[in-house]
Parts: C-alpha cells; sequence; structure tokens
C-alpha cells in the first residue's frame, strides 16, 4: 500500500446528479440476502461433507470454509445494517471531520486483510475536511472497502479530490472486476450504470449509508471495470496553517442511536464458556461483528489475518504473552481499544497500564456497563 502524487492518475468523468436512493424493497433486500448467504453456506457445506467423509482438511480448505462462514456472516449483519438505515430514525451528529485522515485510518485498520487478500492498493489523497457523523461515515468508509475487497480482480485505486463548481470532496474508488487478461477496456468506455453482479448486500448498505449522510452517490460501470463516486456537498473551505476548524452553530447534538458502533470489529479473549455468553449477550443489541478465542495464541492467529477494533479479554489470560501481543497490535494500529473484564473491582474504571490508559469492567457488571464502556473506548481512541 503506497501513496502517489496526485499527477498519476487521470481525472475520472464528473460524476451525474444523482437521485436520492429510497428505502429498499423488504421482499427483495430478504430475497437477495437469503440468496447470497444461501451461495456461501452451500460451499461451505461441501466442504464439511468432504471433511466427515474423508476425515482431512487441508490448511487452505480449513482457511476457505472460515471465509465462506465468515462471508455468510458478514452478509447478514450487513442485511441487519440496510435495514436499520431505511427505517428512518437514525439521528446524526453533524461536526468536522478530516475525511483525509478517516480514509488513510480505515485502509490501515484494514492493512493486515488487504495483505492477507494479496490485494494492491493505491492511495491519491488530498486534503478535505468535511460536516458529517462520524460514526455513519466510519460506516460508509468500510463499507465501501468490504465492497471493493469483495469484487476486485486487479489493483484498487483510491482516489480524493475536490470538484471545480460547486467545491466538493469527492471520493472515487475504481477497479477491475473481472481479470485484466478477459477486460477489453478500450472498447468499453465507462458509463453511469451498474453491473448487476455488483449489486451485492455490501453494495446494498454502502449505498443506503451514503443515503442517509445526503451524499450524493453513483456507480460508472463497463464488463470489466467498477468506478464508485462518492460526492460530499458539505465540504468545508480549505483552512489556512494552524487554523482550526470553527464548530458549526447549528450542530446536531447526537441522539440516542441503538447501535452506534454497527459493524465494527471486536475480538472477545475468553476461555471460560460463562464469560463468553455474558459478553454475547451484552453485545448482542450493538451490530458488532465479534470473534471469540480462547487463547493468546488464537488471538495472534486471528489478528494475523486482519485486527479487530477493538479487543475484550479476560483480565486471568492477560500474562507476559498477551502484552506481547497487544503492543504488537498498539504498534500497528495505534486506535485499537482494549477493554479488561477483572473478576472483582469496580463496575467501570479506567486503569494506567504502561503510560496508557485501558477501560476495566468487573465480571458481575458486564451487561451493563461493557457496551458504554465500548462506545467509551472507541470514541477516545478515535
Amino acid at each position: 500500500m503506497h501513496t502517489v502524487d496526485l499527477s498519476e492518475l487521470a481525472q475520472a468523468p464528473s460524476p451525474l446528479s444523482h437521485a436520492p436512493v429510497q428505502a429498499p424493497d423488504p421482499q427483495q433486500l430478504v430475497a437477495q440476502l437469503g440468496g447470497e448467504v444461501a451461495a456461501v453456506l452451500s460451499s461451505a457445506l461441501e466442504r464439511v461433507v468432504n471433511l466427515a467423509t474423508t476425515g482431512r482438511i487441508d490448511k487452505a480448505g480449513l482457511r476457505a470454509l472460515r471465509d465462506e462462514i465468515d462471508q455468510a456472516r458478514r452478509a447478514g449483519i450487513m442485511g441487519q445494517q440496510v435495514a436499520r438505515l431505511s427505517n428512518g430514525h437514525v439521528q446524526q451528529a453533524h461536526e468536522p471531520l478530516n475525511l483525509t485522515e478517516l480514509l488513510r485510518d480505515a485502509l490501515l485498520q484494514r492493512s493486515r486483510e488487504i495483505e492477507a487478500r494479496g490485494i494492491e492498493v493505491q492511495q491519491v489523497l488530498a486534503p478535505a475536511e468535511i460536516l458529517s457523523d462520524e460514526t455513519l461515515l466510519f460506516s460508509l468508509l468500510q463499507t465501501a472497502l468490504d465492497w471493493s475487497f469483495e469484487h476486485a480482480a486487479s489493483r484498487i485505486d483510491f482516489r480524493l479530490d475536490m470538484t471545480q463548481w460547486p467545491v466538493h470532496a469527492r471520493l472515487v474508488v475504481s477497479f477491475l472486476h473481472q481479470p485484466p487478461d478477459m477486460v477489453e477496456e478500450t472498447a468499453a468506455p465507462l458509463a453511469p450504470t451498474e453491473a448487476p453482479a455488483l449489486n451485492t448486500m455490501s453494495w446494498r448498505l454502502l449505498q443506503q449509508t451514503a443515503a442517509v449522510l445526503g451524499l450524493q452517490c453513483c456507480r460508472f460501470d463497463t464488463a470489466g471495470r467498477a468506478q464508485l463516486h462518492l460526492q460530499f456537498p458539505d465540504t468545508l473551505a480549505p483552512r489556512l496553517p494552524g487554523m482550526s476548524a470553527m464548530e458549526p452553530a447549528d450542530k446536531v447534538t447526537q441522539a440516542h442511536n441503538s447501535q452506534p458502533l454497527a459493524g465494527r470489529h471486536v475480538l472477545v479473549l475468553a476461555a471460560r464458556r460463562e464469560i463468553r455468553n455474558v459478553v454475547r449477550e451484552a453485545l448482542r443489541p450493538m451490530g458488532l461483528m465479534i470473534d471469540f478465542v480462547g487463547s493468546v495464541e488464537e488471538a495472534q492467529l486471528l489478528c494475523s489475518d486482519g485486527l479487530p477494533h477493538a479487543m475484550v479479554y479476560d483480565s486471568t489470560l492477560a500474562g507476559d504473552r498477551f502484552e506481547v501481543l497487544r503492543n504488537q497490535m498498539l504498534a500497528e494500529v495505534p486506535s485499537i481499544a482494549f477493554i479488561r473484564l477483572a473478576e472483582q473491582g469496580k463496575a467501570f474504571e479506567v486503569l494506567n497500564i504502561g503510560g496508557r490508559q485501558f477501560a476495566s469492567v468487573g465480571r458481575d457488571a458486564i451487561i451493563e456497563s461493557l457496551p458504554p464502556a465500548l462506545i467509551f473506548e472507541l470514541s477516545r481512541q478515535a
């Protein structure tokens, strides 16, 4: 993953005026979700049947099985998020945000996944600040990564620039969705159309999130290449060095959101079943992606494919090997949140470990204190 000069990429066509995205038809959404989940689970079932028959599975087959199950889980979570966004009850807080840094952070957060998938990513990012809701914008960027990783058959180009008039920040994501040797790009110019094969659940979520944020969202597809345009109408004027952005007078206060961290990935390190069950119940309403591991070695193996946004860990497993893993994770992505589950102690407190502050939740207070502790930690680290 590397950064190049703005002059290295040709200018993309100007995005078209895009009508507001309508709420998805519930029956179509359920049908699409069912189809996507069934497709990957059918493949996973074939692997399980083969394993039961032969008693053997190689490392590549085991990884493919895990990826298929994870893909089905992701599709289910995305379907839930689309339904939540389309009900019209999501409240937003409009605040000045550095879109350039947020996109860089999102790519950094997924760097291990990018490496594991063998994806080449090119960034061409101009400075841009916007007014938006940080939680929803974070979700939008992560979903754009999900969608492009799912379909890209070549290098993925991320370009952030400014339109000439009106001056709006614009994010362009471009990639080949067919192998390069099967694509004749010169014979198929980009057009404001959508290839149906790319309209998976990740696209539905991206589309719906952009609509809730009031962004212009359109695609320029050919038989081989896809190009996504996201235009941000609430773009702030460039600031002089040393000056901070003025907070808007009409800033909307963040209202209650039943799933403020929807789509974020939490890794739970706990060997005891009773702790896992309580943590699962506490975090169930938050729309998170949750993985459970029973040892530091399992956590290290899972993190080799991609780092989570937060780790919740049983204090009885927090030895020297855990501290080595924690330091490695923080060295790569300093914004990862850690929450300790203490055997005893206060319901929720902040500890100082190695010059850094970490949250701690007492075991008897997990149900009521873990969700707000997780929100607090992720917000503070951001």
